[in-house]
């Protein structure tokens, strides 16, 4: 087999080991957010157990991405997306790290009952799964335009995550026996803003990618 058709087949087949690692990441933090919402705490548990897959993943796709470069030293296109590569994958392990700091939360909350609403906290997490799906395809497409559209979906994250620290900081004044859980709940609230915020990291590679320069779109 030619240098480099061998080439394009281990890079399609990292690109697929990235792939998974989205999925596995983002499937993490919607469990993550489903145990929270049933007060699952076996599920919980389940996603905090299965967390070292997906970090063996990222270290396989940095290890692939190591032994590329150097059995077969790319040209500039080709060594640029495999720098990609890694960010990508380091931003989606975050994710699932993120699913497993919302699963410890829900174990610190245990079967209490919510002391607020969680319908702002809903809205949060389903348009920040929205932008991690959204930032996947527009991956694999290669879709810039997809791209910033995901990245100003985060503004919209950024201000519901603004309207739920306000919400639970007026609850400090009125049921100070319940701060336990207040912190709790700001700290999922946070957790899936930063999720929201690797998808924007995410869409600002791959501008780096096929414009060949870095973009700040979150700005």
């Amino acid at each position: 087999m030619p240098v480099r058709e061998r080439f394009e087949n281990d890079l399609k087949s990292v690109q697929q080991d990235l792939l998974d690692l989205c999925n596995k990441s983002i499937n993490a933090f919607e469990l993550s957010f489903k145990a929270f919402l049933e007060k699952d705490i076996d599920l919980a548990l389940e996603i905090i157990e299965k967390d070292i897959e997906i970090n063996r993943q990222e270290e396989m796709i940095n290890d692939r991405v190591i032994l590329l470069i150097a059995k077969q030293q790319p040209v500039a296109t080709d060594l640029r997306r495999l720098m990609v590569i890694v960010k990508a994958s380091a931003d989606m392990e975050r994710v699932a790290d993120f699913a497993v700091n919302i699963a410890k939360e829900t174990i610190r909350i245990g079967k209490e009952p919510f002391i607020t609403s969680t319908e702002t906290l809903e809205d949060m997490h389903f348009r920040t799964v929205s932008m991690l799906r959204q930032i996947m395809q527009a991956f694999i497409n290669e879709d810039t335009v997809k791209a910033k559209e995901i990245a100003d979906l985060d503004d919209q994250v950024d201000e519901l995550y603004g309207d739920t620290v306000s919400n639970l900081l007026r609850l400090t004044s009125v049921a100070t026996e319940n701060i336990s859980q207040i912190t709790y709940l700001s700290f999922i609230a946070r957790y899936i803003e930063r999720c929201a915020d690797h998808a924007t990291n995410i869409a600002e590679h791959l501008f780096y990618l096929i414009k060949g320069q870095h973009y700040e779109l979150n700005n």
